[in-house]
């Protein structure tokens, strides 16, 4: 489909949008058939989708939607090529800004997703998501769920040594020193599963480089900026420090995600730092605990401090659906407050689109606020050029932590991948 009939498909769309909504009548002749709608969603977001697609059909009655749930690899790797057969689904899991070729940016440049600028949700959508799922001024995904990555403390244990949740670095590394006296590790870190490799780096860097660069990635994409000239090289030589202050549980290396969720369920860890999910599997091995999620501090200002948020699921259209109508329907729901509530209320997460309605998980707090006051940054993989940047991070930090590199060469190999764009 041409950018012209892009621009001539959003024309439709605002008369429909300005006389049709989420909640009215039904499309079509009652008697006529219902028009069955393909949808294609991860098997991950099962629960929440299903949510969804039961109250659409109660408002919709005439619109039969079928979700198609396959899991990351599979959805990665074969959506773009449905696509471009002509026999994708009208609907689909998309992911937020670039790095796979699935996401946003990836099948935008192919064509291959419905310009959703005109829609009604892109009205009240916060100007911090826009960067993952917008392109050349465009709007091409409706975001429907919001994470974030920061230090998730079982509270009971906090209060057995004497602490509170750090505002500032200096306060972070003394708290490491306070549970060790008690006989804990802050922070259980599970890095013999790969993809836990990045996240205490991101929680940095969203203060050490965005704080001061909010535009970085911007200066990256232009060869203005690098990993090694930028606050990366701080953030991975305070990461090296909290290991060395023995902020960390035993072998970090030999440690997998699971173990660190039983670590903190048992209290001989007092916190982790992960995405906001972990927060049901801990509850779910522990139901007793108080959970609180913060920001990580990597400096001594609080108003400095970043977290990383970022919208988490996100959903596109088939420019060349037969069934249109019912799919911007769709669309329109998935932004609507009923929609994004629905899709949120049983998982720790937020509503990417913020609205008053939504009653916040208390643990998950100050990413609610974060998320309105705009200091959250973007998971920073969602901006990156390729796929090789984050695999590049996991073994890196690996090395870092097993002593076989430095952050020199660790910095090196992340310019090196981020400069291959292939």
């Amino acid at each position: 489909m041409t950018r012209t009939s892009h621009l001539l498909g959003l024309t439709l769309a605002l008369a429909l949008s300005a006389t049709t909504t989420a909640g009215c009548a039904p499309f079509g002749d009652p008697q006529d058939e219902p028009v069955e709608l393909s949808v294609k969603a991860s098997v991950t977001d099962k629960t929440a989708m299903e949510a969804v697609v039961a109250e659409f059909h109660r408002l919709h009655p005439d619109t039969r939607v079928t979700v198609d749930f396959a899991d990351t690899g599979a959805l990665q790797q074969d959506l773009p090529g449905e696509l471009r057969a002509g026999r994708g689904p009208d609907v689909f899991t998309v992911w937020p800004g670039n790095g796979n070729p699935a996401s946003v940016t990836a099948l935008e440049r192919d064509d291959l997703l419905e310009n959703l600028s005109l829609r009604r949700f892109n009205l009240t959508m916060p100007m911090g998501v826009k960067p993952v799922t917008d392109v050349d001024g465009g709007t091409f995904a409706v975001p429907v769920t919001f994470s974030g990555i920061g230090a998730v403390f079982s509270m009971g244990a906090l209060d057995d040594i004497g602490g509170t949740p750090p505002r500032t670095w200096t306060e972070l590394l003394a708290l490491c020193d306070r549970a060790r006296d008690h006989g804990k590790v802050l922070f259980a870190v599970g890095n013999a599963t790969p993809w836990v490799t990045q996240l205490i780096p991101y929680a940095l860097v969203a203060t050490t480089v965005y704080a001061d660069e909010p535009d970085f990635d911007r200066t990256m994409e232009l060869g203005k900026e690098t990993f090694a000239g930028s606050g990366w090289r701080t953030a991975l030589s305070k990461h090296l420090e909290m290991e060395e202050r023995g902020c960390f549980n035993a072998d970090p290396l030999d440690t997998t995600y699971e173990e660190t969720l039983d670590q903190v369920a048992t209290g001989r860890a007092v916190g982790v730092v992960q995405v906001a999910s972990v927060l049901s599997q801990l509850r779910a091995a522990a139901p007793g605990l108080t959970l609180r999620m913060t920001a990580l501090p990597a400096g001594e200002d609080p108003d400095d401090t970043r977290m990383p948020g970022a919208v988490s699921a996100a959903y596109g259209l088939d420019p060349g659906t037969p069934h249109r109508k019912e799919a911007l329907a769709f669309i329109d729901f998935l932004g609507s407050a009923r929609g994004q509530n629905l899709y949120n209320r049983s998982g720790a997460t937020l509503p990417a689109i913020p609205n008053d309605s939504f009653t916040v998980d208390p643990a998950i707090r100050e990413v609610a606020e974060r998320q309105k006051a705009g200091t959250t940054i973007p998971f920073m993989d969602q901006r990156w050029p390729n796929s090789a940047v984050q695999q590049t991070l996991f073994a890196q930090i690996e090395a870092l932590l097993a002593g076989t590199t430095d952050v020199d060469a660790a910095l090196a190999a992340l310019d090196g991948a981020y400069r291959d764009r292939a």
